[in-house]
């Protein structure tokens, strides 16, 4: 495998009973991608993230994170690099109500016992990117439903992790709400070089990122990439994409 395929996926399948959610998916993530993986219902959007994830296993072909075959791995290794390789942002935040905003970002490098001051440096970098300074101190339920994605955002890349997996993140927003997080999460992959993968059925989110890969009844149907264009441009040729794809589906 090429050093810089940071996701590898070879002929994965993933059965839930007798019905199969994932049918040989052959996918490679580039290090440093912002990458959204877009479907209809029942696509199988969530289940891939899961099982890439390493939070769901699957049941045939294999997966490769940074190189490392996940069939390899027993389950406490699993939890190990799922714990310090990986950051996660959902769509209903996962933020600790009894916890402030820097309280909540730091819990991660708090658990693992990491330094006081390598903590403080690393916060630091992150707040101020996400524009979130002015709250560290207040809680979940004080802070609008923009700055609690952002916080969650700043939690997922604490740890400097190689993947963050980001489930419908705008979900829950307003439109300007969305777009600042989208773009915040753009200039964070920018800088910090972090491969983000989104699962989304929204065009405009999707439109943010630099590669788009369709599912339809856990098959790759379709994969486009943003190249020169403008988030205008791309969505356009998304939403086409996305539209042809829900009337084959019907």
């Amino acid at each position: 495998m090429m050093t810089n395929n940071i996701i590898q996926t070879k002929n994965l399948s993933k059965f839930y009973g007798k019905t199969q959610v994932l049918r040989n998916i052959d996918l490679t993530i580039v290090e440093g991608e912002f990458t959204a993986i877009m479907g209809p219902s029942g696509s199988g959007k969530t289940t891939l993230m899961n099982t890439l994830s390493t939070i769901d296993a699957f049941n045939s072909g294999e997966v490769w994170i940074e190189g490392q075959s996940l069939l390899d791995l027993k389950r406490k290794e699993l939890r190990d690099f799922r714990q310090k390789r990986m950051g996660f942002i959902f769509q209903d935040y996962n933020l600790l109500d009894t916890l402030t905003v820097k309280e909540n970002i730091l819990l991660p490098l708090a658990l693992q016992k990491t330094s006081v001051a390598e903590m403080e440096e690393r916060l630091a970098q992150l707040v101020d990117a996400l524009h979130i300074t002015s709250i560290l101190h207040q809680y979940p339920s004080e802070i609008s439903g923009g700055q609690k994605q952002r916080t969650a955002a700043a939690r997922a890349m604490i740890t400097n992790p190689a993947i963050v997996f980001a489930d419908e993140p705008t979900g829950a927003l307003d439109s300007k709400s969305a777009t600042q997080l989208l773009e915040q999460i753009q200039l964070l992959n920018k800088t910090f070089k972090t491969t983000v993968l989104m699962i989304t059925h929204d065009p405009y989110a999707a439109s943010y990122c630099e590669r788009v890969i369709f599912l339809r009844d856990g098959k790759i149907v379709n994969e486009m990439f943003k190249g020169e264009q403008s988030e205008k441009q791309f969505f356009d040729r998304i939403l086409t994409v996305q539209s042809a794809i829900g009337s084959e589906q019907r």
